[in-house]
């Protein structure tokens, strides 16, 4: 007569293995969802042409050290260079006004647009999330001040206020971090709060809040988890828009004169008559640059949020 098995035994999903902890699959579940997001994107053509170029564009900024040497671009070292020199085999992009090459300054100037593009976002973002979740998730007198705030900033123009304090403060690549970051939180901060404030509103944030579940539960365990792909879309979003502040600053001579960046590039290129003078490669590396990285940013984010959103999903 054969040994009869214990009922609990028999319906337990972990015999001959040790029981899986809470933390092992969230991870999993973590990692199945970037899955599925990586899925996405490669079914995207136009979200994988734009990461192609942002990965090109990177890496020519990362290996500017080793295809060029600074001190090129110092005019101690460009003395015996030609003047407006067309593109040739020795300077494939041309050389400007003071001999320097224009190669050489494109790749350097890649890493402070990049640098400076990607920096100024973590700070947009940064404080735009910190106000946002903390307007949303506290409500009361606290989202009546931080939204008054919100709305001054909104109120006044964007590009003026970012030139003012440009031109106030000292000059210098950090100083256009901080003016670019923050002049250009209050639509992420409105973003985040709205939706902050419908998950709020749900069941399984009532029923854990009834169970005695304290602030920063619910904002570590059920609001940040549900906003976070709001947050990665809006980042991948604001981007361009800081690259092209950087790049507008930095035309109208409000960048920082110790550095090369393609925004610079174009102002040397304006007062030096390059335009008028019909030399084309003065200018046209550093915009053709500017137009394929922000249009690359801009069609990757686009499908990132598509994928990130049900709603746009459905449609």
């Amino acid at each position: 007569m054969s040994e009869r098995i214990p009922e609990a035994e028999a319906t337990s999903p972990v015999i001959g293995s040790v029981p899986r902890s809470g933390r092992a699959v969230a991870w999993d579940r973590r990692r199945a969802s970037a899955a599925g997001v990586w899925r996405g994107l490669r079914n995207d053509r136009l979200a994988m042409v734009g990461l192609v170029v942002l990965v090109l564009f990177a890496l020519l900024a990362f290996a500017a050290p080793w295809l060029s040497d600074e001190s090129s671009l110092s005019a101690a070292n460009t003395g015996d260079n030609p003047i407006w020199a067309p593109p040739s085999w020795e300077f494939l992009f041309g050389t400007d006004h003071l001999g320097h090459s224009v190669a050489a300054q494109f790749l350097w100037g890649s890493r402070i647009s990049l640098f400076v593009g990607l920096m100024a976002t973590l700070l947009q973002i940064g404080i735009g999330s910190l106000i946002g979740l903390t307007a949303g998730f506290f409500g009361g007198w606290v989202d009546s001040v931080l939204m008054r705030l919100t709305d001054w900033f909104l109120v006044v123009p964007f590009l003026p206020l970012a030139i003012v304090l440009a031109a106030v403060l000292e000059r210098g690549l950090w100083t256009i971090i901080l003016v670019i970051g923050i002049t250009s939180w209050p639509s992420t901060a409105r973003l985040l709060r709205a939706q902050v404030l419908t998950v709020r509103q749900r069941l399984y944030v009532d029923r854990a809040r009834s169970l005695g579940a304290g602030r920063l539960h619910l904002m570590r365990r059920h609001i940040l988890p549900n906003v976070t792909p709001l947050i990665l879309a809006s980042t991948t979003l604001a981007v361009p828009i800081s690259i092209l502040t950087e790049t507008t600053l930095s035309f109208l001579g409000l960048g920082d004169p110790t550095s090369t960046s393609w925004g610079g590039m174009l102002n040397s290129a304006k007062d030096n008559s390059a335009i008028s003078g019909g030399r084309w490669w003065a200018y046209m590396p550093p915009g053709l640059g500017i137009v394929f990285v922000v249009l690359a940013v801009t069609l990757f984010g686009r499908a990132l949020e598509e994928i990130l959103d049900p709603r746009l999903r459905q449609r």
